[in-house]
């Protein structure tokens, strides 16, 4: 059966500091493409941060036609793995919690948030479900709260992908944290039954200010099984070779 071989980063958190997070996901790009990783995945709001109040947003969002963000292009690598990674857009003096796809400092797509959380109000929310592809491989997006609706998960398995990538950023107060520990792979994996996808998700990892985040950064199955995952609180990259497989027949 031929295979792809793609990866997903548990990473320290990041916030307004994109220079850091840049030079970290060359970093990790660099070990990604000597394991010959052929499709890398970053957490939610990697770029900038989880940044959801409108004024600190606002602050740090790139416009994805703007110098600035050619500028972030151009500190990414320009071999090795296509890239998927979390930033806050602007676009027309609207938000957007967006996932950006880039294949050696080329915009390949994004796609946005489309399940904003109540603290998300500085939010637009997406309404497109893109299908994009690295060699046989074809994958959508979900972002981390997308996960907790049967319908974000459904237009991903429509538009002919066999694989969801699910962006995260699970930083939060540590007694939320313990009660949501288990839950988002059991989450996930409802959203794998029901679709026949499989599941990689990237999540950051670390405490600060009375918060923390563990993760997780798994590969979940067809079967909602997790096949394998990085160690909670740790950062890290987890490789895992995708069978290349024909998209799932969906209707919803």
């Amino acid at each position: 059966m031929t295979s792809i071989r793609i990866a997903a980063a548990q990473t320290p958190e990041f916030r307004e500091n994109a220079g850091a997070a840049l030079d970290y996901a060359v970093r990790v790009a660099a070990l990604a493409e000597a394991d010959g990783v052929a499709l890398l995945v970053f957490p939610e709001s990697f770029l900038q941060g989880y940044l959801t109040d409108e004024p600190s947003a606002r602050r740090v969002a790139l416009d994805l036609a703007s110098p600035e963000f050619a500028a972030v292009l151009d500190r990414l690598p320009k071999s090795g793995p296509v890239l998927v990674m979390g930033l806050i857009e602007i676009d027309d003096g609207r938000l957007f919690n967006t996932a950006v796809v880039v294949e050696r400092g080329v915009l390949l797509g994004r796609y946005r948030k489309t399940h904003l959380l109540p603290g998300e109000r500085a939010f637009e929310a997406g309404k497109d479900s893109p299908l994009f592809a690295v060699g046989a491989l074809r994958f959508g997006i979900n972002i981390c709260y997308d996960t907790n609706f049967p319908e974000a998960a459904a237009k991903v398995a429509a538009s002919g992908a066999s694989v969801i990538l699910c962006l995260s950023n699970n930083m939060m107060p540590r007694e939320k944290a313990e009660i949501f520990k288990q839950l988002h792979n059991a989450v996930r994996g409802e959203r794998c039954r029901e679709t026949g996808l499989w599941l990689i998700s990237s999540d950051v990892t670390g405490e600060r200010d009375g918060r923390i985040a563990w993760g997780p950064t798994a590969v979940l199955n067809p079967e909602g099984q997790v096949v394998t995952q990085l160690p909670l609180e740790e950062p890290g990259l987890l490789v895992f070779d995708f069978p290349c497989i024909a998209p799932v027949s969906y209707r919803a």
